[in-house]
């Protein structure tokens, strides 16, 4: 017993760290932890996972609301959408077949890791952008942030604001839908679509990840889904993590946080594509 809470203090913060650092919360860690090593019913899994993406938010926006890097214009605009689209997702999950949006989803991701590749072989640094969307200054989504890595102040304006709500309403139909998290497409439709900066972008998915979460861990407990002996630990970890990791990310490169983005997007697009296929 003593061992198997070590495991999970010690994956938890793990799962925090990487969470905060990429913006994807910590459950694509704590999921198969729990499944493939401890051997745990995945309905608890799951509901381990939504606490580690609620203690991940937690942790880490302390940090990145104190240092100015998240957005929080933004993240409360874009999160109308992903709500929508969960609201949606949940009232479809009985009705509709869940195969073909695996595919759907999966291609996506792909198609955001070859975007960020992309990235990684054109500027070396992060681009300022002078150039902004009329809705997003009609809105005054447009921001900045003190890069400690880089020394100096990033100020963006972001482009594409409804193609990048558009992707957040699919974000939130993909998590009601399919039970996922959403956090790579919430940094695809910022970082990818709307040309906020990554690191901009993964601390206003840190935010709005737990946001989302909040509303369906309910769900999840009434469902008696949520086992404190695991989520306890898990959790507590998660916290520890996450607070490193908020700190960190913002003294490490971003083509750095690229390249560790990038296969961690492919494997959670290979997860999605065997779904579909019914291999899992």
């Amino acid at each position: 017993m003593v061992t198997q809470t070590l495991i999970m203090l010690v994956t938890g913060v793990v799962a925090g760290a990487l969470g905060s650092i990429l913006g994807l919360g910590g459950g694509i860690i704590v999921t198969p932890v729990l499944t493939i090593f401890m051997s745990l019913d995945i309905k608890y899994a799951v509901g381990a996972s939504i606490i580690a993406v609620i203690a991940t938010s937690s942790g880490s926006a302390v940090a990145f609301l104190k240092d100015d890097v998240l957005n929080l214009r933004v993240a409360m605009f874009l999160e109308i959408f992903t709500t929508l689209g969960a609201l949606l997702g949940a009232i479809l999950s009985g009705f509709f077949h869940a195969t073909v949006l695996y595919f759907l989803f999966g291609a996506l991701l792909i198609f955001q890791a070859w975007n960020m590749w992309q990235k990684l072989r054109g500027s070396k640094t992060e681009t300022v952008l002078t150039q902004s969307d009329a809705l997003a200054e009609k809105l005054e989504l447009n921001g900045e942030y003190y890069d400690k890595q880089e020394g100096k102040t990033i100020q963006y304006g972001l482009e594409r604001v409804p193609g990048g709500a558009a992707v957040m309403f699919g974000a939130g139909i993909a998590s009601g839908l399919l039970g996922i998290g959403s956090g790579a497409f919430k940094v695809m439709a910022m970082d990818g679509v709307m040309k906020m900066p990554l690191k901009a972008s993964s601390a206003t998915s840190n935010l709005m990840m737990g946001v989302t979460a909040a509303a369906s861990a309910t769900v999840y407990f009434f469902n008696g889904m949520i086992n404190p002996v695991i989520a306890v630990p898990m959790a507590l970890g998660i916290l520890v993590g996450s607070t490193i990791g908020s700190h960190v990310m913002q003294y490490l490169p971003a083509r750095l946080i690229r390249k560790i983005f990038i296969p961690v997007v492919l494997i959670m697009a290979l997860q999605l594509i065997f779904k579909g296929m019914a291999v899992f």
